[in-house]
């Protein structure tokens, strides 16, 4: 197993059971940390992280072309637009009927689903070709897609445990050093490489934010 399905694994893990906790459930229908989501979308949009692999996974190899990872962000419309665009409406709008359904529900389709995935993904080829519909006209080989989820796994399960108070889940070092680096690469991409040289290394120069979206 490479290990980009190997830390996607790891992240999911750790948001199945954030999923599961009791604050995330008392909190259902309290507004989040994040504008305009509630706890129960917020916690929709992490459980899709994990729910679209096999979806992706059983649909058709897209006939699209395939593009590396900082393209893709490069083409990603929600990068840089307001809450109110029609891309993030569509994406919460799809997280909160997710979240509908109610804690119990969605945690069980998520462990449900989880349980079934080490198998499905040893027996995939991590260069082929899948896409999510909302992306465009473009895919991503199976290992970059499952980069972006593993980063969206842990962004989402810190906003979606502060959201709640509860403690962010901890990542194996891999994994989390995984998503530190699309991250960087993300905001150098942004930023720039001197901006982010001083904010990691000489605090008396660091611009305000090397935030990557």
């Amino acid at each position: 197993m490479t290990d980009a399905r190997a830390d996607f694994l790891a992240a999911a893990g750790a948001a199945e059971a954030l999923l599961r906790r009791t604050e995330v459930a008392e909190g259902w229908a309290r507004p989040s940390a994040l504008a305009q989501w509630s706890v129960g979308g917020l916690a929709g949009h992490l459980a899709y992280q994990v729910l679209c692999v096999p979806e992706v996974l059983a649909a058709p190899v897209p006939v699209e072309e395939t593009v590396g990872l900082l393209e893709h962000y490069r083409r990603s419309r929600w990068i840089g637009a307001g809450v109110e665009a029609e891309i993030n409406v569509r994406i919460r709008q799809g997280s909160e009927a997710l979240g509908a359904s109610g804690p119990a529900a969605l945690s069980r389709r998520v462990s449900g689903t989880l349980a079934g995935l080490p198998a499905v993904l040893l027996g995939e080829d991590g260069r082929r070709p899948v896409r999510l519909p909302f992306w465009g006209a473009w895919s991503l080989t199976l290992d970059d897609l499952l980069a972006t989820r593993t980063m969206e796994l842990a962004v989402h399960a810190d906003d979606l445990a502060v959201s709640v108070g509860a403690p962010t889940p901890e990542l194996p070092p891999g994994t989390a050093e995984s998503v530190i680096v699309l991250l960087t690469r993300l905001a150098v991409r942004r930023h720039g490489q001197v901006s982010v040289l001083r904010a990691l290394s000489r605090a008396e120069r660091a611009p305000g934010s090397i935030a990557a979206f």
